[in-house]
Formats: C-alpha cells, sequence, structure tokens
C-alpha cells in the first residue's frame, strides 16, 4: 500500500475515496481508529492508500479532480462577489 495523502479533514478524505472509487480504484483509510483513540481532536493525521500499482494513476485522478473543484470554487466566488456587488 502506499500513501497519497495525510489528512485530519474528514470531508478531504471522504471526497478523494469517492473520486477514486468513480475511477475504479479502492482505497482505504489508515490511522482512522487511533484518531478516534485519541480524542477526535484532529491531532493525528488519518492516511489514504491505494495499492501501489495504482499509485501513478490515483495521483493524476486526483490532481484533475482538485483542478476542476478549484476552478469550480473559484468561478462560484466570483460570481457571489458579483451578486454582492449589485
Amino acid at each position: 500500500m502506499i500513501e497519497l495523502f495525510r489528512s485530519n479533514d474528514p470531508i478531504e478524505l471522504s471526497w478523494a475515496q469517492s473520486v477514486l472509487a468513480d475511477e475504479g480504484i479502492t482505497s482505504h483509510i489508515f490511522d482512522y481508529h487511533a484518531s478516534i483513540i485519541e480524542g477526535s481532536i484532529g491531532a493525528l493525521p488519518r492516511r489514504l492508500m491505494v495499492d501501489g500499482k495504482a499509485e501513478s494513476r490515483a495521483k493524476y485522478i486526483l490532481d484533475i479532480a482538485r483542478r476542476d473543484l478549484d476552478a469550480h470554487n473559484a468561478a462560484t466566488n466570483s460570481s457571489s462577489d458579483a451578486l454582492a456587488s449589485e
């Protein structure tokens, strides 16, 4: 298993797993229970892991998905700003 990234954000991890699953890539979250034991204060990041054979494809898919999400958020924010200034 190869670590793609670490995060304390359960929403980001869930999003990434969903994006990968849509492309047929199985992923696992490691350290989930360790973070629960420490009281869920977010001190221990969870790791998103994939099979080593899927590493480069998974990184590419997440990179494209993040760019698309950033572009969508930028467009949404700019249209919200335009409405607020009217």
